[in-house]
């Protein structure tokens, strides 16, 4: 309060007297100051010149709370600089207003300063409408995203307007308070933590706080008050952990950083009650990477750590830049500490976000003489292109779907709740195809078919994650490879997703499409068939349970034991065929069952101590029946296809059975007759050519015992 104070009063001043040539107004003297502390190099013209266009420009208007408006944009600029905003975003934060409230326009910013800042302004300037009824939010906030997307400084100095108003709310009736503090929370705040300004992110919070729960909020304050009443035992955790560091010749920057007041509330409603030492945490603040770990290392050597509370975000940085090593210990007094332990440089990008890497637009070979070399360097690979992080391309890439506003409301606030991200990466990526997909955690196979193909991926009828077969409801993990399969555009009826998609997709992207979709198709596509035999009609009960058909009866191949009258038939287990290796076993009645030498039954014969028949094929004999299972995912036409296969090759059908799908795969069983047993490769490599079939292979039938 005591700075917007100040601003009032140096506002007044300047409004009497006019700023010499080349000199800085008063008014803005403290925001140079504060702006020269970040950028020492700074050139300071172009803030001068734009307070002057919007000091005389806003000259004679007055905010609701009858200061002069001019110490509105003052105090937006002001907020920036503090986060360490460039010349170029505060220059557009004083004149943020003028386009919108006065008769400057846009041609006037652009000849006086420059395409850069025209573009800022403008990008603000569509974004004003945002407090005038709840009706206009859903088409603002989709403005506010496209803008964003063209440069996130847009969202920085939007995030800084919001704030300051939010700051003067008081003057405004109760109620409008409340519908701002709404908007505020649902939107503006995800997107504070989105964009990584953590600063802005946490007094936001506090203000929307204050509003919607005043009563809450008056007790964390009571007890924020209970507690500074009496000493901090973190002082004296402090002073342990510098002693420490200092012995291990650790230079670290050990300070107590307070909750602010929501974390408060929350904390002591998960717990109920809370401790001395849970009104703030440690901050270690070290110079480089290697001594993040080593200050980690001295601290769970010297102290009792808490496991459960440890993560690192160095090794594994959260999707909005966030860098820092959380850690909790006990010292020998049994006080509980957090403890966070960053470097000076992640300090500065966990507190401002993207507002820390400066322009954005600035050419890597140009040389930047407003900003220092510690601007430089949290540029510096922090990640390729600031200004289109993951998440805000999927935003992008959706809202235009989102032809109604109240589906765009709903899908961008579930969007935004959404607090981490994973990466995972599309089959063959490694070899140089499609890049990396950021997606939120939890997606699944649906999400990343939908990021990947757009609306062709309602053909998608199956998917490989980490090489393995998995369903579409598969939730990725972070560093999953995927690899996805769909249906011919030409099939008929492949343009079917199913409506359980819905509850598998976590993106707005594939929840859009699909109910579109939906909505366009009102009934419901036929599932494939569950089982069909060829000339035999599908028998009435036990309709999911999969049934063997049989056919008539086929002569095999012959086999030859020692003994010419002895019987010899083929086990339906393993129905092995020539050149299978087969082993022959005595059975009831003298007769001998031939299996193949890898069938099951062969292994349990003779760990029972069955004694083995020598047999062999018949060489005369070519013709054999074969059993395969065709394992695939499902889609109309599959049956027909694999039939008109088989039959190309050659083969009879002697029996047919598809299971009922399961998670969008099928399985066909075919018992076969075929000419000739040299074919049987051919057909099964035949049989795999056709769409959606994954797998062919002889089949192996569990017989009941006995």
């Amino acid at each position: 309060m005591d700075a917007v104070r100040n601003l009032r009063k140096l506002s007044r001043a300047a409004l009497l007297r006019s700023a010499t040539r080349g000199t800085l107004p008063d008014a803005i003297e403290h925001v140079a100051q504060v702006h020269r502390a970040h950028h020492p190099r700074a050139d300071l013209d172009a803030l001068r010149r734009a307070y002057v266009l919007a000091e005389s420009s806003h000259r004679g208007q007055t905010r609701k709370s009858g200061d002069p408006y001019i110490t509105h944009p003052l105090a937006v600029t002001l907020i920036l600089a503090q986060l360490g905003a460039e010349t170029t975003t505060l220059t557009a934060s004083l004149l943020h207003d003028t386009v919108e409230d006065t008769e400057v326009t846009l041609d006037q910013v652009r000849d006086g300063f420059g395409d850069e800042v025209a573009h800022l302004v403008d990008g603000v300037t569509k974004l004003e409408k945002v407090d005038y009824g709840a009706a206009a939010e859903p088409e603002t906030f989709r403005k506010m995203l496209v803008a964003t997307g063209s440069d996130v400084r847009v969202m920085s100095i939007k995030l800084a307007d919001r704030l300051h108003n939010m700051r003067t709310l008081g003057v405004m009736r109760p109620e409008k308070q409340a519908r701002i503090a709404r908007v505020t929370g649902d939107v503006l705040i995800p997107l504070a933590e989105r964009l990584g300004v953590q600063a802005l992110k946490r007094e936001l919070e506090d203000l929307v706080f204050a509003v919607l729960h005043p009563e809450d909020h008056r007790r964390a304050q009571h007890l924020v008050r209970e507690h500074t009443a009496r000493p901090d035992p973190l002082t004296a955790v402090a002073a342990s952990v510098r002693e420490v560091l200092r012995a291990a010749s650790v230079e670290a920057q050990v300070l107590i950083r307070p909750r602010h007041l929501l974390s408060v509330h929350r904390l002591h409603h998960k717990r109920g009650t809370l401790g001395p030492s849970d009104f703030g945490r440690l901050l270690l603040l070290v110079e480089g990477d290697a001594d993040c770990y080593a200050a980690l290392g001295e601290l769970h050597t010297c102290f009792v750590p808490v496991m459960s509370e440890f993560k690192d975000f160095i090794a594994a940085p959260k999707f909005n830049l966030y860098q820092s090593l959380h850690t909790a210990f006990a010292d020998a007094d049994g006080r509980v500490a957090e403890v966070l332990v960053r470097t000076h440089r992640m300090h500065r990008v966990a507190e401002a976000g993207v507002i820390a890497l400066g322009d954005p637009h600035r050419a890597a070979a140009a040389a930047d003489t407003t900003a220092d070399a510690v601007a430089a360097e949290c540029v510096d690979a922090e990640r390729a292109d600031p200004t289109r992080p993951g998440w805000l391309s999927r935003l992008l890439a959706w809202q235009s779907q989102a032809a109604d506003p109240d589906t765009f409301w709903t899908e961008l606030r579930d969007e935004l709740a959404e607090d981490r991200e994973i990466t995972v990466y599309p089959a063959g990526d490694a070899a140089g195809g499609t890049p990396a997909l950021p997606l939120p955690a939890g997606a699944s196979c649906v999400d990343a078919a939908y990021v990947l193909h757009g609306e062709a991926a309602h053909r998608c009828i199956g998917a490989r994650v980490n090489g393995r077969l998995a369903a579409l409801s598969t939730a990725l993990r972070d560093g999953d490879t995927v690899q996805l399969f769909l249906a011919p555009p030409h099939t008929p009826g492949a343009h079917a997703p199913a409506r359980e998609w819905l509850t598998h997709a976590r993106t707005p992207a594939a929840r859009i499409a699909i109910r579109q979709w939906l909505a366009g198709h009102p009934v419901e596509p036929p599932a494939p068939p569950r089982s069909v035999s060829p000339g035999t009609p599908e028998a009435p009960g036990r309709p999911d349970r999969p049934r063997r058909r049989g056919g008539p009866a086929a002569e095999g191949p012959s086999v030859v034991t020692g003994h010419p009258e002895t019987p010899v038939r083929l086990a339906r287990c393993c129905t092995p065929v020539p050149p299978d290796a087969v082993t022959g076993f005595p059975v009831r009645g003298g007769a001998v069952t031939v299996h193949r030498d890898s069938c099951q039954t062969v292994v349990r014969m003779a760990a029972a101590g069955r004694r083995p028949v020598a047999v062999r094929w018949d060489k005369r004999t070519a013709g054999c029946r074969v059993t395969l299972l065709a394992e695939a995912f499902g889609r109309p036409q599959l049956l027909a296809d694999l039939t008109e296969t088989i039959a190309a090759q050659g083969a009879a059908v002697i029996s047919a059975a598809v299971e009922p799908p399961c998670e969008q795969r099928v399985r066909h069983t075919y018992t076969l007759q075929l000419p000739d047993a040299a074919g049987l490769p051919a057909l099964m490599r035949a049989m795999r050519r056709v769409a959606g079939v994954y797998d062919v292979s002889r089949a192996v039938h569990r017989l009941p015992a006995g």
